[in-house]
């Protein structure tokens, strides 16, 4: 049976929509990170899941399985919860485990542009708060374009626009023990469908990613 978790939203995020999701196992080719950590990483949500809490002993008389047949490998399911405002500009998701913020392109830089809009300081600064709240210390910025343009474009593109919003970060957050790991995705791991400008836009987007605190 699955869960649904409810959070309390921000004044300014006012849609709320819960989900599960099983984490998935992903392979990629990953840009070396400023500051990042030794391990290349994956965009949060594409890792392989946890173990499960439970084993389940396969001999159990209890447990009814057809002639021949066996358990198949165990997966944890995580309950996440996803805010998102009504312009769709700036989505928060919580799981178990990570908090992750996605905010649109659009409303950080101008067109095939690195350089940071006069609004994209405060909205970076909102989620330095949060990370101040989580007593997080490894951070992710990963950024992401559509499939417009050449991959090659697009790769360094999303690279430009994570540095640009780790450089913020680093100056609101002003602590040496944080490390931050930043990558360009380009076109890879798109959230919406490439072949509508809707979805172009949602893939357009800089995700800040962090561990939530056991608190």
């Amino acid at each position: 049976m699955t869960h649904t978790q409810t959070r309390t939203a921000a004044p300014r995020l006012v849609v709320v929509v819960t989900a599960a999701s099983l984490m998935v196992a992903a392979n990629i080719v990953g840009a070396v990170g400023a500051r990042a950590d030794d391990n290349p990483s994956v965009p949060p949500g594409t890792e392989p899941s946890a173990s499960a809490p439970v084993k389940v002993d396969p001999n159990d008389p209890d447990l009814k399985l057809p002639e021949g047949a066996t358990l198949a490998e165990p997966k944890v399911l995580d309950i996440k919860s996803v805010v998102e405002d009504e312009s769709g500009d700036e989505r928060r998701e919580d799981t178990n485990s990570d908090v992750k913020f996605a905010l649109q392109a659009e409303v950080l830089f101008g067109k095939d542009s690195a350089k940071l809009s006069a609004d994209a300081k405060s909205r970076i600064a909102a989620i330095a708060d949060e990370i101040k709240n989580q007593n997080a210390t490894k951070i992710r910025v990963f950024g992401f374009t559509d499939n417009l343009g050449s991959s090659a474009h697009g790769d360094v593109l999303s690279r430009q626009r994570a540095n640009a919003v780790q450089e913020v970060l680093d100056d609101e957050l002003n602590d040496p023990g944080i490390t931050f790991e930043v990558r360009g995705y380009g076109e890879q791991y798109p959230i919406a469908d490439n072949s509508t400008e809707a979805g172009r836009k949602k893939n357009r987007r800089v995700e800040v990613s962090f561990p939530r605190s056991d608190g």
